[in-house]
């Protein structure tokens, strides 16, 4: 399959997930405009055709500029990936403002801007792909985790409404839904883990690793691939749908 002359653009790019779908992509020959907070650390990853763009999924001004100066550098981004999110649990009854709104600000605003100036270009083509990285935690509740969880079923309505509001039009939309992935993000949420479930890091690791129903942690690649047949030949009726990457049934 080639992408030549298709233009990607993926929140969270740097690392993890969104290196990977990155990666996949620009070898399939898309311009691929990949974003994070840094850009030395986007500088560091980008290769043949890969753009690193620092933005903030968090400021509307910087998105909406932002996303403007890639359309105008790489045309009409008709590859949509908001990805761009943190994953952080905390009590409820501990959870201030600033933590719920800087969760939400990330996790549901980011989504929200990106794809909304993305569809400002996409829609004046005659092909679209919007693939929001959620979480089964968008689809269950997730113990320790409200706060993220609710970030997660925001994308997934936001995504379904979406797919509605577009139906019968060239453009899809979706969600794929992954449980834990080796990630940095893992990385971090082990020591977090292990303090408040008083527990050794080897046994919050494993936490995460036996709430994959295949009883390991799924690979960037994996989700990667997800991606790639939703932006594939042949996808065009798979629309409105969460991709559940977790080893089994949700």
């Amino acid at each position: 399959m080639t992408l030549s002359g298709k233009h990607a653009l993926i929140t969270g790019g740097g690392t993890g997930i969104g290196l990977a779908i990155a990666r996949d992509l620009a070898a399939k020959g898309a311009q691929v405009t990949i974003t994070g907070r840094r850009q030395d650390v986007l500088d560091e990853v980008a290769t043949d055709g890969m753009f690193g763009m620092a933005m903030d999924v968090r400021d509307e001004a910087d998105v909406v500029a932002k996303i403007a100066a890639a359309v105008a550098a790489r045309g009409p981004v008709q590859i949509c990936i908001p990805n761009a999110g943190i994953a952080e649990g905390k009590a409820l009854h501990k959870t201030d403002m600033t933590f719920w709104r800087n969760m939400m600000a990330t996790n549901l605003d980011g989504a929200f801007l990106t794809i909304r100036e993305c569809l400002h270009s996409m829609r004046q083509t005659d092909w679209g792909r919007v693939i929001a990285v959620a979480s089964m935690a968008g689809l269950r509740g997730l113990p320790g985790g409200a706060c993220y969880a609710a970030s997660k079923h925001g994308m997934i309505g936001l995504i379904r409404s979406l797919s509605e509001d577009y139906m019968g039009q060239p453009y899809t939309f979706n969600t794929l839904c992954p449980g834990y992935v080796d990630t940095p993000i893992v990385e971090r949420n082990t020591a977090s883990i292990a303090q408040r479930g008083k527990m050794s890091e080897a046994e919050a690791r494993a936490v995460m690793v036996n709430a994959n129903r295949h009883k390991r942690l799924i690979t960037p690649a994996e989700v990667a691939s997800a991606a790639a047949f939703l932006y594939g030949p042949d996808s065009g009726s798979i629309n409105g749908q969460n991709i559940e990457i977790a080893g089994g049934q949700v």
